[in-house]
């Protein structure tokens, strides 16, 4: 199922402040790329970190691999990131946090 993901002002603007894109000749292509890597991180990490700025970050990079022609080393060189993340951010079926995260 593709689900359709928004792409901000903002999330756009920082990334072209990192690639250091100054034109607006890519814009659609560039959000294209930034959904992408958005739908793609979220579903590794779980869509409830997408406020967290590693998530920003994540997705930031993995724009940057694709524009780049590199995204078959984002998933090995961001591993333990989104491995960190995703157990962080983990919950069971009722919904509560992981065992690990619960107080005792």
């Amino acid at each position: 199922m593709n689900v359709e993901v928004i792409v901000t002002d903002e999330l756009l603007k920082k990334f072209k402040a990192r690639m250091k894109i100054f034109h607006t000749a890519e814009d659609d292509d560039l959000k294209d790329i930034l959904a992408a890597s958005k739908r793609d991180v979220l579903s590794l990490v779980g869509s409830t970190a997408e406020t967290d700025e590693r998530t920003t970050e994540l997705i930031l990079n993995r724009s940057r691999y694709v524009y780049n022609d590199r995204l078959e080393f984002f998933h090995e060189h961001f591993q333990s990131i989104i491995f960190d993340l995703s157990l962080e951010y983990a919950t069971d079926l009722d919904g509560d946090v992981d065992a690990d995260q619960s107080t005792v």
